[in-house]
């Protein structure tokens, strides 16, 4: 039997809601969008990778582009009290379906936006390259519709923790940015705003019922944004980048300029001047980041040199050093200078060693 039989009566009419749908749909607007819906990934990626290089040139657009972005965060935190207000609007509750569209393009937003920070200051001999292998991942799944709509989106408890690390990626970039954060703070900042993000997802995994399960909520929370905070020697500065590092046995100061850089020196060229090591980092203008080179021999930290660095328009970034006048009495073996942030983030590292001339007989 069909549904235009008389017994049935007359089909019944969409709801204003459908209506709505179906006219954006049908639109000429909306079929460009969804036949090129697979080009969002990449422009994302692509104002990403802009906003990157604007940072230290046209700083406010940067600013411009990393709040417009956390904005559209706040609507999906808010999603449930925005649909009620459009509720009023369009006399229907807003499709499921619209929800999990929209919350997908925000977080292939993200993901691609924060992406080429990640990338180009990860030292990916290191740990750090676990943390940017997530954020890799997370923006392929963003990206992959059977993937993201079968598999994330209806297990509740994995779309909210995948929501919540989302926007730990996305305070790290922007609290540099718009409110020039130092890397530690964003990383606090992030961690606790995690934290708080992911008790919808213990909740439904837990049923909270009793008001005692909350305390339960409230650890599992407070763990979690611990946790993010010890692993933070896990996780690039996302703003901070070691342009250049050299080791040489002379700086022209007045320049700022170093000598040529080498990675091995006998122990007759350090007698005179010691080492120096240089480096140039680039970081937002107005973010002022205290740093570390840490001088490690064989293993060994021997030396931890506070230095300050600012943020600014030189292409290079800002040109520092340490000089390390002595390097004991035993220098001979395995060097390495390590910059690092006053919480322990890496930004980048240079190895070198001392002993005899290369090529001289190590014999009697």
């Amino acid at each position: 039997m069909s549904s235009s039989d008389p017994a049935l009566g007359p089909p019944a009419p969409a709801n204003r809601t459908d209506q709505l749908i179906e006219r954006v749909m049908n639109s000429r607007a909306g079929r460009l969008a969804y036949r090129f819906r697979r080009l969002v990934p990449v422009a994302s990626f692509a104002i990403g990778l802009g906003s990157y290089f604007l940072i230290q040139r046209q700083n406010t657009l940067a600013q411009w582009l990393t709040a417009l972005m956390l904005l559209g965060w706040l609507a999906l935190l808010f999603e449930g009290l925005l649909c009620r207000l459009l509720a009023r609007f369009v006399g229907e509750r807003v499709p499921q379906i619209l929800v999990r569209y929209g919350a997908q393009a925000l977080h292939q937003e993200t993901l691609f936006f924060v992406l080429p920070f990640f990338l180009t200051t990860t030292t990916w001999l290191s740990a750090q390259c676990v943390f940017t292998s997530l954020i890799i991942i997370a923006a392929v799944a963003s990206a992959i519709d059977p993937l993201y709509y079968d598999v994330i989106a209806p297990r509740r408890w994995l779309f909210l923790g995948y929501h919540a690390f989302t926007l730990f990626a996305a305070i790290l970039a922007g609290g540099p940015i718009i409110l020039s954060l130092t890397t530690g703070d964003s990383i606090a900042l992030a961690s606790l705003v995690m934290g708080v993000c992911a008790l919808p997802s213990f909740n439904d995994v837990l049923r909270a019922q009793h008001w005692s399960r909350w305390f339960v909520l409230a650890g599992l929370s407070f763990t979690l944004g611990g946790g993010a905070w010890m692993a933070r020697f896990w996780i690039p500065p996302a703003t901070l980048n070691a342009k250049h590092m050299a080791i040489t046995t002379r700086v022209d100061t007045a320049n700022r300029q170093p000598g040529p850089d080498q990675d091995h020196f006998t122990v007759a060229q350090l007698r005179a001047n010691g080492l120096y090591a240089f480096s140039a980092i680039k970081a937002p203008r107005g973010l002022h980041q205290k740093v570390f080179h840490v001088w490690t021999h064989d293993g060994r930290v021997v030396g931890r040199i506070p230095l300050q660095i600012q943020g600014g328009t030189r292409k290079n970034g800002f040109r520092t050093w340490s000089h390390k006048l002595s390097l004991g009495p035993n220098p001979s073996g395995h060097w390495r200078v390590a910059v690092v942030t006053d919480d322990g983030q890496l930004i980048g590292a240079e190895r070198f060693t001392v002993g005899k001339a290369r090529g001289e007989n190590s014999g009697d």
